[in-house]
């Protein structure tokens, strides 16, 4: 089955809205320095560009936490491929994430995290579906809430494909 990708949000209002997420960050963390956690693969695109736009002092790390198989759908069973470098204790922490869906592996991780001893504890995601939502999760800040459909590009993937598309698209499957 082939599949084409129909632009959802062009490139130009990605960057834009990115360019206020980084003011809101600035501003919410004034006189701190923030420590964002990638959520990798698809948060580092999102996360090299946030970082950037971000004025207070900034530190990173990533883990992966994995939901997802080679379909489009969560699978709900998660799992930590690569956990963190770096102690979260006492941090002001932003977990950066490309995409909220069905709240699962977010739920999981996040709960982890907050046993971890940070000083604040915050959800970034560039892409939100809540009508997916399966469990129950705070996005505290929210590039683009988005339908039902499956995206790719900015970081997201289908099948390890069009991560490199500098536009959040929809796939859309030929019969």
């Amino acid at each position: 089955m082939a599949e084409h990708i129909r632009v959802l949000l062009p490139e130009e209002e990605v960057d834009a809205r990115i360019q206020e997420i980084g003011d809101q960050i600035s501003r919410d963390y004034a006189g701190k320095q923030v420590h964002l956690v990638c959520v990798l693969k698809g948060g580092s695109f999102f996360m090299c560009e946030l970082a950037k736009r971000i004025s207070v002092p900034v530190s990173l790390d990533f883990m992966s936490v994995s939901s997802y198989g080679s379909d489009t759908k969560s699978s709900g069973v998660v799992k930590i491929v690569k956990d963190l470098d770096e102690s979260l204790k006492d941090k002001d922490v932003v977990v950066v994430e490309d995409i909220v869906d069905s709240g699962r592996t977010l739920s999981y991780l996040l709960e982890m995290l907050r046993d971890r001893g940070p000083r604040s504890l915050r959800l970034c995601t560039l892409l939100d579906k809540p009508e997916r939502r399966v469990v129950e999760v705070k996005v505290d800040y929210t590039g683009f809430q988005i339908p039902d459909q499956f995206v790719v590009g900015y970081g997201l993937d289908y099948d390890q494909r069009y991560r490199n598309l500098p536009y959040i698209g929809v796939v859309e499957f030929d019969n």
